[in-house]
């Protein structure tokens, strides 16, 4: 008598792919640094300039081999497949489960995010209409400024659920402000020497820009508020520090003509944090049922996409910047429905 032996090999676990529209500066970085940090299985990099995207994938396939003994495989476990970066078509990317859209005209030297709307939306238009039919469970993240009025757009076109579409929103400028805060307990003194950007809980909130809301009242370390160590119970010591902030993107543009690594490390974390449902808080570009608008809030960030936006305490002066900033927002969200409307575009 002879036994069959019916037991059948296990499906291969399916690989999580991630898109990235727009392989310029910022594009790549973003592929570079999820290939150094194993974060994505299979990265996709599409471009309008095929030959380009062709080159860039080329040259992080180098980055990878050098690398092989760390980057071979992912850290999910040991059977995942090794990791691979490939060009790929409009299509393809719009299957992928996770599309970062980073295609678009960069900030130029003295021009602000706003003066970058009116050339980026005709921009975002075109992507979306390539990328279709988009698949109903990917996450869209938006990286391309202006971050806030981007995703509002990418909202409207993608036709996926608002928690599935979010922007990279004030994380960059958070983590500058935490920066500035340290370096400024070390070089000014005061009550602490210094200690880790990890330990200051401060957010930036609103507009990934210039009006940007820095919330001061509900800063804390140790959970004691930072108002009260020295020498940020001055005033003046704040707005140093919050201008600053505001203004590094504009140094850095002065002198390399764009920013790439900080915001590409942020992504890539952001990635990370969706492949592994790490439920982390970050202020990120959501859709606000209170103020009607896409702007920067903390949320929570999990394998579903956001979640509602958080709204932190705000003193009466931030409250009244917040709200002049969503009524700007608004402003210009009506103006682009009227445009585009009239063009029978949306």
């Amino acid at each position: 008598m002879h036994s069959t032996d019916t037991t059948t090999a296990a499906a291969p676990a399916r690989v999580p792919k991630v898109a990235i529209i727009g392989t310029g500066s910022v594009g790549s970085s973003i592929a570079f640094a999820c290939l150094m940090r194993s974060v994505a299985p299979e990265l996709l990099l599409y471009d309008i300039n095929t030959g380009f995207a062709h080159g860039q994938v080329l040259d992080l396939e180098d980055s990878v081999y050098l690398s092989s003994a760390n980057l071979a495989s992912c850290s999910y476990d040991q059977d995942t497949p090794p990791q691979s970066t490939m060009t790929a078509t409009a299509q393809d990317c719009g299957q992928a489960d996770i599309i970062v859209v980073t295609a678009g005209f960069r900030q130029a030297p003295g021009e602000s995010r706003d003066e970058l709307l009116s050339r980026n939306v005709f921009v975002l238009r075109d992507v979306f209409t390539r990328i279709a039919p988009i698949k109903s469970s990917a996450i869209v993240i938006m990286v391309t400024n202006p971050v806030n009025i981007m995703t509002w757009l990418a909202q409207k076109l993608s036709g996926l659920p608002p928690n599935q579409v979010f922007g990279t929103g004030t994380v960059l400028d958070t983590m500058r402000l935490r920066t500035a805060i340290k370096r400024t307990f070390r070089q000014e003194g005061g009550d602490f020497e210094g200690f880790s950007e990890n330990s200051i809980n401060a957010y930036v909130i609103g507009d990934h820009g210039d009006k940007q809301v820095a919330l001061w009242s509900s800063a804390t370390v140790g959970g004691a508020p930072l108002t009260s160590f020295k020498p940020f119970e001055q005033l003046g010591t704040r707005v140093d520090v919050a201008t600053r902030t505001t203004n590094r993107i504009y140094e850095i543009i002065k002198h390399k003509d764009a920013s790439s690594f900080g915001i590409a490390s942020i992504v890539a974390d952001l990635i990370q944090a969706i492949l592994t449902n790490k439920q982390t808080v970050l202020p990120l570009t959501v859709y606000s049922e209170r103020y009607n608008a896409c702007i920067a809030l903390p949320t929570v960030l999990s394998a579903k996409g956001v979640g509602p936006a958080i709204y932190p305490q705000m003193d009466t002066k931030e409250q009244a910047a917040l709200e002049a900033y969503v009524q700007d927002n608004r402003d210009t969200c009506a103006a682009i429905l009227d445009f585009h409307c009239a063009e029978r575009e949306f």
